[in-house]
């Protein structure tokens, strides 16, 4: 199932991370894909908020991983940017398969690690603070997409 949503500005976005986080459950992939600068660490700070995640979330570019532990579940923020074909190094499975929220960005780099079934985001520029996001899934994700897409 694919789906868009249009975001007009960072409320917008945070608005759509609160939603995101509302369905989310153990086990919950996200996987996110944009040019450098077009929101995914954004998105992934307005989930971790949601989540009740109170510490600084940023990108993970320089340490592959972050995790964060004390929202209503953990949330393992993966940026695979550095990681092309390499993936299966860094035994990412254990968190992308664990026990709480893993959210990949640039996650088409380390297809061979991603589940079968996962959240696809792309985060398109459309405007200074204005977005394109393309909703992509199946299984146990088609209901989110439906509810989230416009």
């Amino acid at each position: 199932m694919e789906k868009t949503k249009r975001i007009q500005s960072l409320d917008e976005m945070r608005i759509f991370a609160k939603q995101c986080a509302s369905f989310v459950s153990e086990g919950f992939v996200i996987g996110l894909e944009g040019d450098l600068g077009a929101g995914k660490t954004t998105f992934t700070k307005f989930l971790g908020e949601a989540l009740g995640i109170k510490g600084v979330i940023n990108s993970p570019t320089f340490t592959i991983m972050k995790v964060y532990e004390e929202g209503r579940l953990p949330l393992y923020h993966i940026d695979a940017y550095r990681l092309e074909g390499i993936g299966a190094d860094y035994d990412l499975e254990e968190y992308i398969d664990g026990r709480g929220v893993a959210v990949i960005e640039w996650y088409g780099r380390i297809l061979e690690s991603m589940p079968e079934a996962y959240l696809a985001l792309k985060i398109e520029w459309t405007g200074e603070e204005s977005r394109i996001i393309s909703m992509k899934g199946s299984g146990r994700y088609e209901p989110i997409i439906e509810a989230l897409g416009t």
